[in-house]
């Protein structure tokens, strides 16, 4: 199976960057499963409904969320209605809508388990131990068994905590990949257990930026200590960001990987060049 995660999607730049070059991807590298992480695609903070029904029309299969999860208070009843929206298995909220976990099928009906968990180390909010929220939904769900693949979204701020994702669900997982800190990590790799990892799969954003916000107000606040303005997305040329993992049906074990990166300021990579179309104009 052919797998596409892309990273937190950064504002209307991320959106325009994955509802105009996702349906190339898909079609070049012939994907079949796609997992985007939307949880800033709504100003930097949330996903609307509006904004989800976009990603999914796009080209993705489901849509991973993250601390921000219900920022937009209409993705609460959103959430609970969609199946393709995954909100945080260890969220703290009680009676949290929506699911951490779901098995979906592919177009050739191959089952594929997506499930999301946040950190806890640096993080703001009180969640509950993600290992503990990961570990029964992987028990319940074998790969090569009850799901041909199955993909952790590890949303942290500490790497070392996204590493001791990675290993803890080493032999279980086809792939854990980390999300949060919009930053591509070059350390993609197949563990010797099979899972495809990367600590941060990145952001799909505006790289001309501050983790893509507008870049005055973060320094400003760095280098004074004083807030002046409110935090706004960057606007400028995009980058897509994300992992490309290919996995063997019968047993789930990833057999391929390769960090991607498409469009905009860094550095192309992916599992084939392809050439994007340029976004229409006024969408930058």
């Amino acid at each position: 199976m052919k797998l596409l995660f892309l990273g937190d999607v950064m504002g209307r730049a991320g959106r325009n960057a994955v509802t105009g070059w996702l349906p190339v991807l898909r079609a070049a590298w012939g994907l079949d499963f796609v997992v985007v992480n939307g949880e800033n695609a709504t100003g930097g903070a949330g996903l609307s409904p509006d904004h989800a029904k976009a990603l999914l029309a796009a080209g993705a299969d489901c849509v991973t969320l993250g601390d921000h999860a219900f920022d937009q208070r209409a993705m609460r009843e959103f959430c609970a209605q969609e199946p393709r929206i995954i909100r945080p298995l260890n969220i703290a909220k009680a009676g949290a809508p929506g699911h951490g976990a779901h098995v979906f099928q592919d177009a050739r009906g191959r089952r594929v388990l997506v499930a999301q968990a946040l950190g806890q180390v640096f993080m703001k909010q009180p969640f509950s131990d993600p290992f503990s929220a990961v570990d029964p939904v992987l028990r319940a769900h074998p790969r090569g068994g009850m799901v041909q693949a199955s993909l952790i979204d590890i949303h942290c701020e500490a790497t070392s905590e996204k590493t001791a994702m990675g290993h803890w669900c080493d032999g279980r997982a086809s792939v854990v990949v980390g999300t949060h800190t919009h930053i591509p990590t070059a350390d993609a790799q197949i563990l010797p257990g099979g899972t495809a990892f990367q600590s941060d799969a990145g952001m799909c954003g505006d790289y001309d930026s501050v983790i893509g916000m507008q870049k005055d107000e973060p320094m400003r606040r760095f280098i004074t200590g004083m807030p002046r303005s409110r935090f706004e997305p960057a606007m400028g040329p995009p980058t897509l960001c994300g992992l490309y993992v290919e996995t063997d049906d019968a047993t789930g074990r990833a057999t391929r990987i390769e960090m991607v990166r498409a469009g905009g300021r860094l550095a192309a990579a992916g599992p084939a060049p392809v050439d994007l179309p340029p976004l229409p104009q006024g969408t930058n």
